[in-house]
């Protein structure tokens, strides 16, 4: 299987318009080939009860579609909302976008010549 990262830049609060809109972009990506996605949330203000729905969602679309999904840079502030929710067991998060390229795209990038 041939590996395609999006690196998609989230910012200002995360909301149902915003989240909708990230599940048809994240959908849209999935149909032209990406597998892989990081979600940068270093802008990410807040993050309501529907964004967070959409957050799940999204990671449910991508795992149905055998891909993966994972986030970097969020906030202390959206670490403790995913803390108190148990969402934080459901998603792979990284410091930022450094520490995703060490540890993920090393292994995978591995993978692939094997």
């Amino acid at each position: 299987m041939k590996l395609s990262l999006t690196v998609l830049q989230l910012s200002g609060i995360l909301d149902t318009t915003r989240g909708n809109e990230l599940r048809r972009e994240i959908s849209g990506l999935m149909a032209n080939g990406t597998n892989i996605f990081l979600l940068d949330m270093k802008e990410i203000k807040l993050i309501n009860s529907t964004g967070l729905g959409a957050l799940v969602s999204v990671m449910q679309m991508v795992q149905k579609a055998n891909s993966q999904l994972f986030l970097c840079s969020i906030s202390d502030q959206v670490r403790m909302l995913f803390e108190m929710t148990k969402v934080d067991k459901l998603f792979k998060i990284f410091t930022d976008q450094e520490e995703f390229n060490r540890q993920v795209l090393v292994i995978l990038n591995g993978d692939k010549k094997g």
